[in-house]
């Protein structure tokens, strides 16, 4: 570090430290001779290489930066190659960062955050318009100062970089993990302008929500799920920008600084406005048909036209030549009926889980899907209308994040839909296995946790009680076999891993082997013994048991 007081290349003198990240410290500087304050950002070389980033990409990338001019960036006037450590010589820029601002006084005005995401915009367009550009790639609130004036200068550019035509993608990953968007984090391409727009988009639902992004859970919701007061139209942008597949967000600068300029024509009560224009012709449209046909309900008709046009297009889905054709026609089901909750498990299933897989971009889809609006309402209130399809809805969203989410499966996620599904009327035994699997959820956050008394919160013991629970019963009668054999996998999976922590909880050897000829038995009576047609992913998954099965019994052995 640099000691106050001491003098930086004859000129600087070190006046105090302003500033510190992870692998830099920024001090308050003097000219003497010109008499003008600087800030100067000390790099060291060995926190560089820790964080494999290029020392001489540093020098190249800030040297490209000393003959930028832009009046929201700050004027890059010297490189200093001193020591173990790398300064850079820029204006010092008095006032706060846009973090300080919304830690101290929690989130800011709606109509401010747009006015600054238009500079943003701005100056983010000048960045990109470079040859070749340049891609900032750590946009958040800490790295934007707020002056008196109102106006936003863009600092730290440690993480930028130029686009390479040449390219496939970025060879150091770099970001800030929950405003960073996946592309930064490698196999997903190169980084280009549309990252940062993704970052511009965590960083407006930072300062709007007050929610930081890179905290957990690292999720962003629809801002209105925080705040029902903000604009419908800046919770689409919100969403358009922040989409995981660059293709869906705004491709450029321009676009997204047009729908900032309108983003309350975007809104349901500007909707609302240029609607009643078309009311008067629509209202007269309607008398004029029911003046020629009698008493004709139009309300009834139009249910009509909506049942068939959606029952039409789920049709189309059953019969779709590829999942991108089935994938399109139940999404179009769903803009046409938003409560018929067959649409939503047909995409889950029969294209989320056509690989037995619920994607992280899948994910997000669906929770795109469910924040779209018809009328004042999303999707998701619409089909909450009806209490039985939503809890049947939200039993089946849990079971594809408990058991199908890619890696280990998202537990908090699945917790979170098994208990919205207990809330509703599914069958008694779904309900209880809802009930089971979120508490079962839960103890991927809580087991072997402590309370502030010392005391576990959850015990193995505890866990065992409700594992056994969930494998009670005909499941594949009650549910389907899919589910009883994800069930049992998941049994076996968890006596192979935590069996001397049973054992430890009180939970018997021949507990454990009980528990396993259960599951066999199961199986055999009701899924081969039942006479249902076998799918090839129940055989797939009966493989799959019998061979946890068989890894459970040697863990079991071991412990005798």
């Amino acid at each position: 570090m640099l000691e106050i007081g001491s003098v930086i290349d004859n000129k600087y003198k070190i006046l105090n430290k302003i500033g510190q990240g992870g692998m830099s410290v920024v001090y308050l500087a003097m000219n003497e001779r010109a008499n003008k304050q600087w800030a100067i950002k000390e790099i060291r070389k060995d926190a560089a290489a820790a964080s494999e980033i290029n020392l001489n990409s540093i020098k190249t990338e800030t040297e490209l930066l000393k003959n930028l001019n832009h009046p929201n960036l700050p004027s890059i006037i010297d490189i200093i190659d001193y020591d173990d450590s790398i300064l850079i010589v820029m204006d010092y820029i008095e006032g706060n960062t846009l973090k300080k601002a919304v830690d101290e006084y929690g989130p800011q005005p709606q109509e401010a955050v747009i006015e600054w995401a238009k500079q943003l915009c701005d100056v983010l367009g000048y960045l990109h318009s470079q040859n070749p550009p340049i891609i900032y790639r750590d946009l958040k609130p800490g790295n934007i100062m707020l002056k008196p004036d109102g106006t936003i200068v863009l600092i730290d550019f440690g993480t930028a970089r130029q686009y390479k035509d040449t390219n496939v993608e970025d060879t150091t990953c770099l970001g800030t993990r929950g405003y960073a968007a996946p592309e930064q984090f490698g196999g997903q391409g190169q980084t280009d302008a549309r990252t940062d727009i993704y970052c511009l988009g965590t960083t407006i639902y930072h300062l709007v929500t007050g929610k930081n992004p890179s905290e957990p859970p690292y999720e962003i919701r629809n801002i209105r799920y925080w705040n029902e007061s903000l604009s419908t139209g800046l919770e689409q942008i919100v969403a358009k920008c922040t989409q995981l597949d660059p293709e869906k967000r705004y491709q450029n600068d321009d676009e997204l600084l047009y729908a900032l300029e309108h983003y309350d024509e975007l809104d349901e009560t500007y909707r609302k406005k240029e609607r009643t224009k078309l009311a008067i012709f629509a209202i007269t449209a309607v008398l004029a048909l029911a003046a020629g046909i009698g008493s004709f309900s139009s309300y009834s008709y139009g249910n009509h036209i909506k049942t068939v046009s959606h029952e039409m297009l789920l049709d189309n889905a059953n019969r779709g030549a590829t999942a991108a054709d089935t994938k399109e026609a139940l999404i179009n089901s769903i803009a046409v009926d938003p409560s018929q909750v067959d649409s939503y498990n047909s995409l889950i299933d029969n294209v989320y889980l056509s690989d037995e897989i619920f994607s992280a971009d899948e994910a997000a889809e669906l929770r795109e899907l469910l924040i779209r609006t018809s009328g004042k309402n999303t999707y998701e209130q619409i089909l909450a209308q009806d209490v039985d399809s939503y809890s049947l809805f939200a039993y089946r969203l849990g079971l594809a994040y408990y058991y199908s989410y890619e890696g280990e499966g998202n537990k908090q996620q699945s917790a979170y839909w098994f208990n919205k599904a207990t809330e509703g009327n599914l069958n008694a035994n779904q309900k209880e296995r809802a009930k089971l699997l979120g508490a079962i959820a839960e103890y991927y956050v809580t087991l072997g946790s402590v309370d502030k008394a010392g005391d576990s919160e959850v015990t193995f013991k505890d866990y065992w009680n409700d594992l056994v629970s969930l494998c009670d019963g005909n499941i594949t009668e009650s549910d389907n076999a899919n589910t009883a054999l994800a069930i049992y996998k998941e049994m076996a999976s968890q006596i192979c891993v935590n069996a001397p922590q049973f054992k430890k909880a009180g939970v018997s050897v021949s507990d454990m082997q009980l528990a396993l000829m259960d599951i066999e038995k199961h199986v055999k009576e009701d899924i081969d013994g039942s006479g249902i047609e076998k799918t090839d992913r129940v055989v797939e998954l009966e493989e799959e048991l019998a061979t946890n099965i068989e890894k459970a019994k040697q863990t079991i052995s071991m412990l005798e």
